[in-house]
């Protein structure tokens, strides 16, 4: 009976330890994966589906009317900017397709100031160059809206004088081609 109790200890025992021997495997829970970025997000050819210009001075003052869509006019309907990155998703160009007005530089290169999302909620800019080496800026972009399940972008291009804003422009784009 000694040697049966013995022989039961040590299966018990065995049992016990290859249970948790198969623990070591790695499982892919996320953890050596890299976060999406803002580039991930951001990358791609954007089409206007909507752009706002705001009286940035009649607002403060109270004066209305302080918007007006410009979709419909200067050639806006045709608009299209498109955000390339490389193979790494770091950024690369961009470049502005279409008939209307140019509120900024067509075509150069871009960064974000963070890859990710600021924790206090504030938007994302998008830096605009002129130079690959990205040292002579041409102009920022805020992000006030960022893709994610809905494929919708919002920019805002806000011009100033001595520090204060006089008038903005609220561009909503949508339904990108991913570049792969």
């Amino acid at each position: 009976m000694k040697v049966l109790q013995k022989v039961f200890s040590v299966l018990l025992l065995l049992s016990v330890v290859a249970s948790f021997s198969a623990c070591t495997n790695p499982t892919d829970d996320g953890h050596f994966v890299e976060p999406v970025t803002l580039y991930e997000k951001i990358k791609g050819n954007w089409a206007l589906t909507g752009i706002m210009q705001i009286d940035e001075t009649a607002k403060v003052s109270g004066i209305s009317p302080n918007e007006i869509s410009l979709f419909d006019q200067f050639g806006f309907d045709n608009f299209g900017i498109s955000f390339n990155v490389d193979g790494d998703n770091q950024p690369t160009s961009y470049s502005v397709s279409g008939n209307a007005p140019e509120l900024f530089s067509g075509s150069g290169y871009w960064d974000l100031e963070s890859p990710f999302p600021y924790a206090d909620g504030s938007s994302p800019v998008i830096n605009l160059y002129s130079d690959a080496a990205k040292a002579n800026p041409v102009g920022r972009l805020s992000v006030t809206g960022v893709p994610g399940a809905i494929r919708e972008l919002g920019l805002k291009l806000t011009r100033s004088s001595a520090g204060v804003p006089f008038v903005s422009y609220q561009y909503e784009l949508s339904t990108p081609t991913v570049n792969d």
